[in-house]
């Protein structure tokens, strides 16, 4: 007997997508004659049967959630968790939580996992090898499959979905410009996560800020890295300059910050006045001084995404509503490790 084909070996070896395969076999007006027929005869070839328990699965609803998180030791995604589980269970929904561990392979295996009919949608931040790859493919391919997709945080520009922000540029603008108010001049900006679209608008706010002020720009105090380690191997070096402030764009960069000023012999906020981006515990109850921040709103960003997702499921048959961003205004929550007005 011969082996039965799937639908994904079909695509692979005829070179066209898995959406493309199973509207073809289903007659779907989408796809050209030509087509239709050379994918069927190729299926009819391989001994192709569709799976009559998969369709089933795919037709219903599971009332299930699939939630893709990069990072599972960054607070701010345990926040935003905790925010879609909220209003999940509220709207009696379930939630299938996986990690990608930043991996481009593992967010793709995931997603074709779960998107074979166990889930009815997802909500994901997208993994810094994605980011670093600029490779979206997979997130679209499952959209154009029928399963929504909801992306917060780390985002992608390139993909047609419904996505939730806070407002990064804006934050880091007004952040720089707090510390300058404060009578800060020399301002350094440490950064683990110049390779995430976060960390790009980050920097690019500090940057707008300084200009806004007629402050030249110090590449000497300026440290932009992709990983923790790099910028835990050069934060040293800031230091040989003459600094008053610092802007951290991730609570690792501003645990950092902190814990090198002191080491330095700098008196915080006396000599030196700290903002972090990311309101995690460490920042806000395990350090002395403990750390100005910009509060992400974790919880509301998880419940609205959450509620984002929901509302498109639900919607009437025949019902496509436009795609929306939501931009989640962040907020300063000042400490000790910045100096008073």
């Amino acid at each position: 007997m011969k082996a039965k084909a799937t639908l994904k070996q079909i695509a692979k070896e005829l070179g066209v997508s898995v959406s493309t395969v199973s509207k073809a076999l289903n007659d779907s007006p989408e796809i050209s004659e030509q087509t239709k027929v050379k994918i069927k005869e190729y299926a009819k070839l391989k001994n192709y049967k569709p799976n009559v328990i998969g369709l089933n699965l795919k037709n219903r609803k599971t009332k299930t959630i699939g939630v893709i998180i990069p990072n599972i030791l960054n607070s701010f995604f345990a926040k935003v968790f905790s925010g879609i589980e909220k209003v999940a269970d509220k709207k009696g929904y379930n939630v299938i939580t996986c990690i990608s561990n930043e991996s481009l392979e593992k967010e793709i295996h995931t997603l074709e996992m779960l998107s074979n009919g166990t889930i009815d949608g997802f909500i994901l931040s997208v993994s810094e090898e994605a980011q670093k790859l600029q490779d979206y493919n997979h997130f679209s391919e499952i959209i154009n499959d029928g399963t929504p997709i909801v992306m917060f945080d780390r985002i992608a520009d390139e993909v047609d979905c419904d996505k939730v922000v806070v407002d990064d540029f804006d934050s880091a603008l007004n952040s720089t410009q707090h510390l300058i108010n404060l009578g800060c001049k020399n301002i350094a900006l440490i950064s683990s996560v110049d390779n995430l679209s976060v960390g790009k608008l980050r920097a690019d706010g500090y940057l707008k800020a300084l200009a806004d002020n007629n402050i030249p720009v110090n590449e000497k105090i300026i440290l932009r890295t992709d990983s923790e380690e790099d910028m835990k191997a050069k934060i040293d070096a800031i230091f040989d300059n003459k600094i008053d402030g610092i802007f951290a764009l991730d609570e690792n960069d501003s645990v950092a910050a902190l814990r090198v000023s002191l080491k330095k012999g700098y008196r915080v906020p006396e000599d030196i006045s700290i903002i972090g981006f990311a309101d995690g515990i460490l920042a806000s109850r395990r350090l002395s001084p403990s750390l100005t921040t910009v509060s992400q709103h974790g919880v509301e960003i998880g419940e609205v995404a959450a509620k984002r997702l929901i509302e498109r499921l639900e919607e009437p048959e025949g019902t496509v509503s436009e795609y929306e961003t939501i931009v989640i205004k962040t907020k300063l929550k000042e400490r000790e490790s910045t100096r008073k007005k």
